[in-house]
């Protein structure tokens, strides 16, 4: 007869062969949950592939049952794999913020005004007029956020206001489905749409030809309306600020990024992030695979925007300074502003990146325009140098030193140094800083990250 310190070793050999074999089916049957997802493209909220895997775990479990006589604790313990990964997948399946849109709430500092737009877009537009004791300057400018999909931030505002204290009447709007403006529907969230409808704005305002801040995102939009010769015959002149990519052949390039971020250096940015969340987790990382449409059934718009907070974001505001400000960087925005929404932005990013070149359209632009280039810029150094190498009108380009992708970022005497740059084309007066890099000198630009 074994001893029973032999018994006790078998049992614990059999405990942890069953958990195993118990942990490996939970493991299996969230897999099948998982694969479904994807498969159905989250139909339902999710709940048909939650049923599907429920029912095949089930199966399964009364299959082996049969096969298996067994006493009723232990008929009992093959389904608590079932029970276990049904529990786990059904955290995907339930929402927990509201599923209606959630707008933030309206500015302390500036009104909140809506548009109608001849697009069909109804967009949140803020505007800061000349406040300062100068001359008024006589040509209104607009300013396009990046995104492509969120809220004006905080930061973005105060220097808005600066360039308003500068003389300038600013006008600026959230895209379709950013922050306060309306909703679209997820298929007409396109790069062509946000174009249109920045020339739908500036028929709106009904003031003649404007001049046009674009900044990330938004810079890609102004290249794309420069290289459209009815909408650039509003502009009067553009400043295109960190652009994105302007195009699919610009979207898919391989290329060089200026010197070192904050992005790994910077401490996590604090507050709750819808990552930590099983069904936003799920959602936001398959559709950031390519997994999940934005059109995904498993959450909708108006939820994804509620959920996703500034936390989510994480190295991407770090990417955004550069590596000696790491330690330092500035609160973006307040909890109460923050809004972005990721499946609409997803949306427009695959748009350009499906579009064709336009680089022969923008080769017949006659729009005065000047790029600004970060330091520090997480974008690719060939974003900006494609739009000044197929732009003939781009008249100067300004190197921005000390600074990152946000470049107005209220650190040091950044605001001022980027509204002097912007100011000094608008006027067209001669340039604070070299005009750099040129046509000729880009290849030696995009040599330059020591």
């Amino acid at each position: 007869m074994p001893s029973p310190a032999i018994r006790r070793a078998r049992y614990a050999g059999r405990l942890s062969l069953t958990l195993a074999l118990a942990l490996a089916a939970v493991v299996a049957l969230v897999a099948v949950f998982l694969a479904l997802i994807v498969l159905t493209d989250g139909a339902g909220s999710g709940l048909p592939a939650w049923l599907t895997a429920l029912g095949v775990g089930s199966a399964l479990a009364v299959w082996r049952l049969r096969r298996r006589q067994r006493a009723w604790p232990a008929q009992l313990m093959l389904f608590l794999p079932v029970v276990v990964a049904a529990a786990l997948s059904a955290a995907v399946c339930i929402p927990t913020v509201p599923t209606d849109r959630q707008s933030p709430p309206a500015l302390p500092f500036v009104a909140t005004q809506h548009w109608s737009l001849a697009t069909g877009s109804r967009v949140a537009v803020y505007h800061y007029p000349p406040a300062g004791p100068g001359a008024r300057q006589p040509i209104p400018l607009v300013y396009l956020p990046g995104g492509p999909v969120r809220a004006i931030s905080v930061l973005d505002h105060r220097f808005l206001q600066l360039l308003a204290r500068r003389g300038y009447d600013v006008y600026a709007y959230e895209q379709a489905g950013g922050g306060r403006s309306d909703l679209l529907p997820m298929g007409q969230y396109t790069i062509s749409r946000s174009v249109r409808d920045l020339a739908a704005f500036v028929d709106h305002m009904g003031q003649g030809k404007v001049d046009v801040l674009g900044f990330s995102s938004g810079g890609a939009v102004l290249t794309r309306a420069l290289a459209d010769p009815d909408i650039a015959g509003r502009l009067h002149r553009a400043v295109i600020a960190e652009p994105g990519p302007m195009d699919g052949p610009t979207a898919r390039a391989a290329g060089h990024k200026g010197r070192p971020s904050a992005r790994g250096l910077a401490p996590a940015p604090a507050g709750p992030r819808s990552t930590h969340v099983p069904r936003y987790a799920v959602a936001f990382g398959l559709m950031r695979l390519g997994l999940l449409t934005p059109e995904t059934g498993l959450i909708g718009q108006a939820e994804g925007d509620n959920a996703f907070t500034a936390a989510d974001l994480g190295g991407d505001t770090a990417s955004a300074y550069c590596a000696r400000d790491a330690h330092r960087i500035p609160v973006e925005d307040t909890p109460q502003n923050f809004s972005f929404s990721p499946a609409a932005s997803l949306r427009v990013q695959q748009t350009v990146r499906d579009s064709p070149s336009i680089a022969p359209q923008l080769g017949r632009s006659t729009t005065p325009a000047m790029l600004m280039i970060a330091e520090c810029s997480s974008q690719l150094r060939q974003w900006a140098t494609g739009v000044l190498a197929h732009d003939p009108a781009v008249e100067r380009t300004q190197y921005m030193p000390g600074v990152g992708h946000h470049m107005w970022n209220g650190l040091d005497g950044n605001d001022e140094r980027a509204a002097a740059v912007i100011s000094a084309f608008l006027q067209d007066e001669p340039a604070p800083l070299p005009n750099y890099p040129t046509r000729k000198n880009v290849s030696a630009f995009l040599g330059d990250r020591t």
